[in-house]
């Protein structure tokens, strides 16, 4: 299906390459047109390829816009990896594609990174869709934060073998912890933007835990969306799915794509 665009695209033509932010540049793929468009926002240590399925199962009538966040994927190294810089590199996309009011498709710290940028822009964005996220929930107490630090520690080995399979950062085991830690700490305050947020969010929420979890802990924190869902009506789960958080892209693609489908035709009958 091809639906309109809610954006005045100045950039619509296909392109692929490398937008400079600060110090740093970030590979961008834009597949052009003049469908809605949709740009993606990957997961804290992954890279767009993760998007391939989605992409697929949504077709050419989408405007489809990925990228790679600093030192994951094909993008540069920088000196800075906080959550203002990963702020300012999607404002920094959109501006060099020429895309305005796009629908945020964020996975996990994605989507943190879609509900915030929506909170501080809601004139500038359509809609969201989090897979598997954001929950307002997350570690802050000493003895969890320690725990991040000693499975990123235990990982160190790991993390530079599984980067070309965009699985991990080019950078050290305790830049790894330093970003969790930091996202940790943005989802535990997360509640109050939630309850506050003014343009539509479709959830997608899977149902297996995360690796280096306890047991339960995802369901707890999915939990936590609930009352929220209750208070806001700009807040849906667009469905509920069988794989957990780390293979949520691979195994229910679909669900996402019908997540993304079902807001950008909501939109559409609102414009129109």
């Amino acid at each position: 299906m091809t639906t309109s665009s809610h954006s005045r695209n100045s950039n619509n033509t296909a392109w692929t390459g490398m937008v400079p932010v600060e110090d740093t540049a970030l590979a961008v793929t834009d597949t052009g047109g003049t469908g809605t468009p949709l740009v993606y926002l990957n997961g804290s240590y992954a890279s767009q390829k993760h998007w391939q399925r989605v992409i697929a199962d949504l077709g050419p009538g989408y405007r489809h816009i990925t990228y790679d966040e600093r030192a994951r994927g094909k993008s540069k190294r920088s000196a800075d990896y906080s959550f203002e810089a990963v702020v300012r590199d999607l404002d920094a996309v959109l501006v060099a594609r020429g895309v305005d009011r796009p629908l945020l498709v964020g996975w996990s710290y994605g989507a943190l990174l879609g509900v915030s940028w929506a909170d501080r822009n809601p004139d500038r964005v359509a809609g969201v869709v989090g897979v598997d996220g954001p929950f307002p929930v997350g570690w802050t107490d000493e003895a969890d934060l320690e725990r991040v630090r000693k499975l990123f520690r235990r990982l160190r080995f790991v993390l530079p073998l599984v980067v070309p399979l965009g699985l991990a950062a080019r950078m050290s085991a305790a830049k790894h912890a330093e970003i969790a830690i930091e996202a940790h700490a943005l989802h535990a305050a997360l509640g109050p933007i939630l309850e506050g947020l003014t343009v539509p969010v479709r959830y997608v929420v899977a149902t297996g835990d995360h690796t280096g979890d306890a047991g339960g802990e995802m369901d707890q924190a999915r939990a936590t969306l609930d009352p929220l869902l209750a208070r806001n009506p700009n807040l849906t789960v667009s469905a509920k799915v069988a794989s957990n958080h780390e293979k949520i892209l691979a195994k229910d693609s679909p669900a996402v794509a019908d997540a993304v489908r079902e807001l950008a035709t909501a939109l559409h009958r609102e414009v129109g």
